[in-house]
């Protein structure tokens, strides 16, 4: 009987301080988003034909520069891509894009992604002739429209 009593008061205590813990969510730390795209979008190196992708910040807490981009099922990693910081003077309402609009290529080009509610983002870094054409491209800036909680849908 004292034994019961002394675990019980042992696991109350271990469960009331578990209550005061950070709740750590994944999807903020490592940016986790699902974005869906009606037509091809090219990321530096390679072309995403139209469907739905992860993209999700490398874990490691000493480089918020690298993002992967995985098929919607987890299964595939398209690319490992190095950004740069990009920032915005307002955090970002939804999940924020901006492409560059490649007719000669057949595919918008993916330039920055900011993460909802953050004012740092993250620049894709292209070749510098590519940059130099990019620059020269009308460039357009979409908020991401949600298709669910798990998943934001980018129509454009």
């Amino acid at each position: 009987m004292n034994t019961k009593k002394v675990l019980s008061i042992f696991f109350g205590a271990i469960l009331a301080c578990a209550a005061f813990l950070p709740v750590a969510q994944a999807s903020e730390f490592n940016q986790q988003t699902k974005l869906t795209f009606d037509q091809p979008v090219e990321v530096p190196g390679q072309v995403l034909p139209a469907g739905s992708y992860w993209f999700v910040l490398v874990d490691d807490v000493s480089s918020r520069d690298m993002v992967q981009v995985f098929s919607a099922d987890w299964k595939t990693l398209y690319a490992t891509l190095i950004t740069v910081n990009s920032e915005r003077q307002y955090p970002a309402e939804g999940t924020l894009l901006k492409f560059a609009n490649r007719e000669s290529a057949g595919a918008q080009a993916l330039l920055t992604w900011f993460f909802p509610g953050e004012t740092i983002g993250h620049e894709f870094l292209y070749s510098n002739q590519e940059e130099k054409e990019l620059a020269q491209d009308r460039q357009q800036t979409v908020v991401a429209r949600p298709a669910s909680e798990a998943e934001i849908r980018s129509g454009l």
